[in-house]
């Protein structure tokens, strides 16, 4: 398995991922390129904002329950971004602040905000990875100090495996099965992605992020592959949804006033 060479310096003329989705949560880590290929995208898919604020609040619930519910006590978060408030760590350690947390991200701008972030929390820590790099994740020096893999973990894969193209090695059906084989009866999987069933709008989403990212890109893809991911899982209630429906609080969610594509997934547990 070879993943994507891991780039070290930042190009704020490049957008990525990373930082267009904290152009949509209202931060301030993106660049004025960030910013513009936003505004090209919400041209032909005007509700992305909502989309990624729902998105984020569904990680918040989900961690939320898994912590409190659940009584996990171990996250490993694959792409986990630029840093927001109430992230993973924080959600999971109002709960117990034992609660131990590797994220893994391969944009070195997490990379420099993250470790900055965690300077003074010992239970978790900022790893600089493709997450396709499974062996590589497993083995780190932070993961093995922080993350028992012979116990319950939940592994997250919130909103990313857009970002990866297919591939019978390294796509994102393989890296959930190869992940999901090296976990404790128990654990817990977290998987959700960009989906549509119209295919004009998969292709143009697409093309247009693999142009704007140059190359750092997977795909748009449908419901269907997204429940391929949770073989061998138990799917927890309410199944495979969009996100915003999974479990909601009493907080108000943005309505998404157009759904040419929304974020689809859910929770599966290895029995």
């Amino acid at each position: 398995m070879e993943p994507g060479k891991l780039s070290t310096s930042i190009d704020a003329t490049v957008p990525t991922a990373a930082r267009m989705y904290d152009h949509y949560l209202g931060g301030k880590d993106n660049y004025a390129s960030d910013r513009a290929a936003c505004e090209e995208l919400d041209k032909v898919v005007p509700s992305t904002r909502a989309l990624a604020l729902n998105n984020r609040r569904f990680l918040q619930r989900v961690v939320g329950t898994l912590a409190g519910e659940y009584g996990i006590r171990q996250f490993l978060d694959h792409g986990s971004g630029l840093p927001t408030q109430n992230n993973v760590h924080q959600v999971a350690q109002a709960v117990d602040p034992s609660s131990r947390v590797v994220y893994v991200d391969n944009d070195p701008m997490v990379l420099v905000h993250g470790r900055a972030l965690l300077d003074q929390n010992d239970n978790t820590a900022v790893i600089h990875a493709d997450m396709r790099d499974t062996d590589g994740i497993f083995a780190h020096d932070d993961t093995k100090r922080l993350i028992d893999f012979s116990q319950p973990v939940a592994v997250l894969f919130n909103s990313v495996f857009h970002c990866i193209p297919d591939s019978d090695t390294d796509g994102p059906l393989a890296v959930a099965r190869r992940v999901r084989d090296r976990l404790a009866p128990g654990s817990y999987m977290v998987m959700c992605q960009l989906v549509s069933e119209d295919p004009e709008v998969r292709d143009f989403v697409t093309d247009f992020m693999d142009q704007a990212t140059q190359g750092h890109w997977g795909r748009v893809r449908q419901e269907k592959d997204v429940a391929e991911y949770f073989e061998g899982l138990e799917i927890l209630d309410p199944g495979l949804v969009e996100v915003s429906t999974w479990r909601p609080d009493t907080e108000v969610t943005p309505r998404q006033l157009t759904m040419e594509w929304i974020e689809y997934g859910g929770v599966g547990r290895l029995p």
